[in-house]
């Protein structure tokens, strides 16, 4: 018979817990990780996605030729859900005390991710936007190893993140193969 799981903390001890540094809003007295580390690496998440969203519009809106429809249409969804990304970031930064920064002047040294050149044909943006993908795979892949248990709510919204910017490079992997014609990855 398995050894069953008991609460650590009883009721009346989470209740003087929660009426205890009020000011300290969803933080709570029982956050591990560093609050000021963790609103650090955030405004560079939201830094990214704020890139990413820009790059994806300059791109819908650059792309031409007479393939460029769907591609055009496939960065325009992209760049609405970078902008959700960015909005649910903000909200977290918000949540842990911090103030989001969308402040222009450094943007690009707060991304993980490249902005981008408008003057590229089709299949250029469509590489260019896979690259800035897998970055912004492997930058939360690692945030998610971070963040581990000590800040669940904070890895859990990355985690998210980090399925929709999966179906994007497979997305933008696609693209790439029924542009030059032939498959990218091995089976």
């Amino acid at each position: 018979m398995a050894a069953q799981k008991t609460f650590l903390t009883d009721i009346k001890t989470l209740r003087q817990r929660a009426r205890k540094n009020l000011e300290t809003g969803a933080v709570g007295t029982n956050y591990i990780g560093n609050v000021k580390k963790t609103i650090e690496i955030l405004q560079s998440v939201l830094a990214t996605e704020i890139v990413c969203t820009l790059r994806y519009q300059m791109h819908a809106i650059a792309a031409h030729g007479i393939s460029s429809d769907a591609v055009k249409d496939e960065f325009a969804t992209h760049a609405k859900e970078e902008w959700g990304h960015a909005m649910e970031v903000a909200e977290r930064i918000n949540q842990l005390g911090g103030t989001p920064n969308f402040s222009p002047d450094g943007l690009l040294t707060r991304s993980a991710s490249e902005f981008g050149k408008q003057e590229l044909n089709l299949v250029e943006m469509i590489k260019e936007n896979l690259i800035a993908e897998r970055i912004a795979i492997d930058h939360y892949r690692e945030l998610i190893r971070y963040f581990g248990d000590n800040d669940p709510g904070t890895r859990k919204m990355i985690e998210d993140i980090l399925r929709v910017e999966e179906e994007h490079a497979d997305d933008m992997h696609d693209l790439l193969v029924a542009h030059e014609g032939q498959p990218m990855l091995k089976d």
